[in-house]
Parts: structure tokens; C-alpha cells; sequence
């Protein structure tokens, strides 16, 4: 197995996620009302799974060792504007929870705030995920020999002991029905 398949099937959860944030979204839009725990749930899963998770691996197993290699001008540049995505999907989410802490406390405005936040992160982490995907995550390939992915495959094992991916499907799977 390449280093890339867990990140990339990490990805398609991801992807259903960013359906059911879609469809959120637009809920809001035509009611005026959040779902307060909707929005607790996105943003934990935004935050566990897909940043503190999936970017983690990224960051701090795969673009680690890339960094070590004689990557071109291009490639470099690539894996520092994936790093800058992560910090600005952050600081959307932060955005979000501020926004939505806003509209309960009464400030009218924060409503457009929270739907402006999900629209975001739909239109963005698709473009970001499809970067990775069909751009990067290919051409990386080629700096990692057999063994390097071997060991890099084992760090995720590691990396993921500490997590809760069964929480994540499952908190997707209930939102989606």
C-alpha cells in the first residue's frame, strides 16, 4: 500500500461530511434558524477528525519527511501552500464557532456569518482534497522508496491509535440520516 491510500480514504469521509455541511448550510438559509449541535458536531469533526487527524498525519509524518527531500521548485511550493490551506481551515472553523457563539448570544448578524463560514469550507477543502489527491500526493510518491512508505504507513497506524476514527464515521453516518 502507498503512503497516500489511508489519506485519501481519510478524504472521501471527509468529502460526506462536507455534503451534510452543504445541506446545513442551505437549511439555515431558508429557515434562519441553527442547529446549534449541528454546527458543535461539524466543527469537532472539522477539528478532530480532518485537522487534528488527517492534517496531522500530513503534517507531521508524510510533509516531514518530503521536507528531508530534494523536491523541485514546484513541489515545494505546492506542499507549503497544503500547509497555509491547513492553518486557513483552522481559522475558518474558529471563525465559525465565533459566529455561531455570536447569533445565540443575540447578535442578529451572525447568522449570514455562520452560513458564509459553511459555504467556505464546502467550496474549500474539495479544491484543497482534489490538490492532494490528483496533484501532490502523485508526484510525492516518486521522493518515498518502498520501505519509506512502509515506515511512514506504520507512523499513521501509530499516529491513529490516538484517535477516534470510529466516532467520526459514525457521528457522520447519524448526521446523514
Amino acid at each position: 500500500m502507498q503512503a497516500r491510500a489511508p489519506l485519501m480514504i481519510e478524504h472521501r469521509l471527509i468529502e460526506r461530511m462536507l455534503a451534510l455541511i452543504k445541506k446545513e448550510a442551505m437549511r439555515i438559509l431558508e429557515t434562519k434558524e441553527i442547529n446549534a449541535v449541528f454546527i458543535d458536531n461539524a466543527v469537532d469533526f472539522v477539528r478532530v477528525y480532518a485537522d487534528r487527524t488527517h492534517h496531522g498525519k500530513e503534517e507531521d509524518i508524510l510533509f516531514r519527511d518530503l521536507a528531508k527531500k530534494e523536491m523541485n521548485s514546484q513541489e515545494k511550493r505546492i506542499m507549503d501552500e497544503l500547509i497555509q490551506e491547513h492553518v486557513l481551515g483552522r481559522k475558518t472553523v474558529g471563525d465559525l464557532v465565533d459566529a455561531k457563539k455570536r447569533h445565540f448570544t443575540g447578535d442578529n448578524s451572525a447568522l449570514e456569518m455562520v452560513v458564509e463560514k459553511l459555504e467556505f469550507l464546502v467550496s474549500f477543502y474539495p479544491r484543497h482534497i482534489e490538490k492532494e489527491d490528483k496533484v501532490f500526493f502523485p508526484a510525492m510518491m516518486k521522493y518515498l522508496s518502498v520501505e519509506e512508505q512502509e515506515r511512514i504507513l506504520s507512523e499513521f497506524w501509530e499516529f491513529d491509535k490516538n484517535m477516534i476514527h470510529e466516532k467520526y464515521r459514525h457521528l457522520v453516518e447519524e448526521l446523514g440520516n
